[in-house]
């Protein structure tokens, strides 16, 4: 059971990942992005290629989650969850702490809980 509610959360956590990267690379400077980042017009167009780069490697972290779900092997499947919950625990830590605090709730929080479920 517990690892059917962490290969949930995964699936979660990689389907935040893919709107992170629309939303960075895609929806940056429009009026959804602007609201959800609460950010100026200004803000936005001067930062949208840094938004961008951000965007790709919450897409490689989807895509990461998304292979260990689907990995045949579950000798490969294992390592492949931990290293990419790891990843995105670490990356919601240092969002958390240098750019907004919510981040650890959404980003870190859901990754640290699936990673316990694997053990």
């Amino acid at each position: 059971m517990p690892a059917r509610l962490a290969d949930f959360l995964i699936g979660f956590i990689a389907i935040q990942h893919v709107s992170f990267l629309v939303l960075e690379m895609f929806l940056w400077t429009k009026p959804l992005g602007l609201k959800v980042f609460r950010m100026s017009r200004e803000a936005a167009e001067a930062s949208k290629v840094l938004a961008k780069n951000q965007g790709l490697y919450n897409g490689f972290l989807a895509a990461g989650l998304l292979w260990s779900l689907l990995s045949p092997d579950p000798a490969q499947a294992f390592p492949l969850k931990v290293f990419f919950l790891a990843c995105v625990v670490l990356a919601g830590i240092f969002g958390g702490l240098t750019a907004h605090l919510s981040i650890l709730f959404v980003q870190a929080l859901p990754a640290a809980v699936a990673l316990m479920l694997l053990y």
